[in-house]
């Protein structure tokens, strides 16, 4: 029973980060901008949240965890955005292809990050001294009481609040693009932006601003991985390929943030699925590590199989808008 629920608390902790990322593009996609720079805007969000945090706890003699959040919170999110926003200069005013800026992105971003990691690791004192345990703590700081509950505390109540703010985020998105006008103008854009900046919707600003708004969340799974998974650390590569399971959640959630937050739980489930396997081999171990894209990809047939119009991605995703060929 303990191994279960520890297997839950893992699956859950892991998939959190992916799901920060999968609702940023799922917002992103949305407008019709296909952003490959995910996990590149993760870094970016990371590295920042660690480096506003590291800065202020060693310029005051006294830190206090709650400044630091604060802190690293809003580093995090405005480099995220920043990224998010030269991707759309990119983009939506120059034009350029979606699917290169995107990649060229993501290798900007580890880059980034691996190079202010290695930077703060010096400031340090060496690799692997780099820590900001007092703001960290406030991110790991459990729900009082409800967490003390037996079996259900520790299962659902024992996370930081990057965690709930995930969820939260992923029901919120979920109601913002389905049931208000800017979220249905959004969808409008990605669908038709012609047809959009004909009814006279701005599709230049609405692209701008979902893009800037998704990688701000995107970074925001950076933050969480460093803050609240690896309690205020920094190893360079350290995020793995959680970058783009986020973008393959995206196409398993079928385009819903709803359904984004059972994904991102299951894909955690199976990204240390190998861990609690015994005997398995390294390569056995690459193999368990491939399911979730495994799953993406069966997913995927099906939903085009069935050709259902609210299972498929907006029409015009990943295409460039020019309005003078409206």
């Amino acid at each position: 029973m303990n191994v279960i629920l520890i297997f839950i608390q893992k699956a859950i902790a892991q998939g959190i980060s992916i799901l920060f990322g999968a609702v940023g593009e799922i917002i992103t996609e949305k407008s019709g901008n296909l952003n490959l720079g995910i996990p590149g805007l993760m870094y970016m969000g990371g590295i920042a949240g660690l480096m506003g945090a590291f800065l202020y706890e060693k310029g005051v003699e006294n830190p206090s965890p709650f400044k630091g959040l604060i802190i690293s919170f809003i580093c995090a999110f405005i480099c995220a955005v920043l990224g998010a926003f030269l991707y759309s200069v990119l983009t939506v005013t120059l034009r350029a292809n979606q699917n290169v800026v995107g990649l060229a992105l993501t290798i900007f971003g580890v880059g980034f990050g691996n190079f202010f990691g290695g930077s703060i690791s010096k400031i340090a004192g060496g690799v692997g001294q780099i820590s900001v345990a007092v703001t960290a703590s406030a991110y790991q700081t459990k729900i009082p009481l409800l967490s003390k509950i037996p079996i259900i505390g520790q299962t659902l109540f024992s996370y930081g609040f990057l965690t709930y703010l995930g969820i939260i985020l992923a029901i919120l998105t979920t109601f913002f693009l389905n049931k208000t006008q800017i979220g249905l103008n959004l969808r409008s854009v990605g669908e038709d932006p012609a047809a959009a900046d004909a009814a006279g919707i701005d599709v230049a600003k609405y692209k701008y601003l979902s893009t800037m708004l998704g990688g701000g969340i995107a970074g925001l799974g950076g933050l969480y991985f460093v803050m609240e998974y690896l309690g205020g650390t920094w190893t360079n590569n350290g995020f793995g390929d959680r970058g783009w399971l986020a973008i393959a959640l995206v196409i398993f959630a079928v385009w819903n943030s709803y359904n984004a937050i059972r994904g991102s739980i299951l894909f955690g489930a199976l990204y240390i699925l190998y861990l609690y396997m015994e005997g398995l081999s390294r390569g056995s171990q690459e193999l368990f590590k491939m399911l979730p894209y495994v799953v993406t990809i069966i997913v995927l047939i099906i939903t085009s199989m069935r050709n259902k119009r609210e299972s498929q991605p907006p029409k015009s995703l990943g295409q460039a808008y020019f309005r003078e060929e409206r």
